[in-house]
């Protein structure tokens, strides 16, 4: 398939991208690591009359710690961040997203703040971001402004992100000697979209019970979904199978999927169901914590 007809803009720093965008509005969108974008062109979904590939910007390809944020820049790629040593041995959840989103080809281009401003209702990056409770830097001509992941994810394919403005960071706040989290997902075939998919991460008090408790499903309705009610169930509580149970039933309930080849709905809905359980008792383990 060919893309309909559009114009293109290779602005060199980020004022000359935000004044492109003020200037064309919803006309106007970006382009980063483009895997998501481009086939949608392809296939008509997606008609934009102009791309403002931002690849050519300077100083978006950062990735570090600052006050207590991970932060990352729009043009982080996949693989930057699965191949990176501090991310293996820091951020569990981050990691595992990074090595399962599609395939090794797409990691290559594929951007984490392109896919989180994607919003597919199916994309691994957004369960992730709601788990770790992060943050998304937007950033329009009267300059930046932070939002929450909760207000940033505004539903399919569409985010709080307005006329005129780009997403230039993600930030995840840096876990500590007693977080950890981890990435259960369930797809036919590598590179396929996931038939379901959990992220979780747990924060532990001293004395062992769970003092924050982060859950993000995707690809069981219409856009990634926190599981509130089994982040409340685990807050404050010794960590066992009982809980761990009860929260995970809990994303089971909110799980609202379509049936398709993928499987059932009522399949999907119990998948989630396990997914967060068995990334529960994975991040716990991590802590050297073993439920029983």
């Amino acid at each position: 398939m060919i893309p309909a007809a559009f114009e293109y803009k290779r602005p060199m720093s980020l004022e000359e991208a935000i004044s492109h965008l003020a200037e064309l509005g919803y006309d106007a969108r970006v382009l980063a690591g483009g895997q998501s974008l481009i086939p949608a062109m392809r296939y008509r979904l997606a008609q934009p009359s102009v791309l403002v590939d931002i690849n050519k910007l300077p100083n978006l390809g950062y990735m570090h710690e600052e006050n207590g944020m991970l932060r990352m820049g729009a043009l982080v790629r996949d693989t930057d961040v699965e191949f990176n040593e501090q991310i293996q041995r820091k951020y569990h959840l981050i990691s595992d997203v990074s090595r399962v989103v599609a395939d090794p080809i797409v990691r290559f281009r594929g951007t984490v703040v392109g896919s989180l401003c994607h919003n597919d209702p199916s994309g691994d990056w957004a369960a992730a971001a709601i788990a770790a409770r992060a943050q998304m830097v937007i950033q329009g001509k009267n300059g930046p402004r932070v939002e929450a992941i909760d207000q940033f994810l505004v539903d399919s394919f569409a985010t709080s992100i307005g006329e005129g403005e780009m997403a230039v960071e993600a930030r995840f706040p840096m876990p500590n000697s007693l977080t950890s989290g981890a990435y259960e997902k369930i797809e036919r075939k590598v590179g396929d979209y996931a038939t379901a998919a959990a992220a979780v991460q747990i924060e532990l008090n001293p004395d062992g019970t769970i003092k924050e408790a982060g859950i993000g499903i995707t690809a069981v309705a219409h856009m990634a979904l926190r599981v509130a009610e089994g982040e409340n169930l685990l807050r404050g509580q010794k960590p066992s199978l009982e809980l761990i149970r009860a929260a995970a039933e809990e994303a089971r309930k909110i799980a609202d999927p379509n049936p398709d080849a993928r499987g059932s709905a009522e399949y999907k809905k119990d998948m989630a169901r396990v997914l967060v359980g068995r990334g529960l008792i994975k991040a716990l383990r991590r802590l050297n914590v073993v439920v029983a």
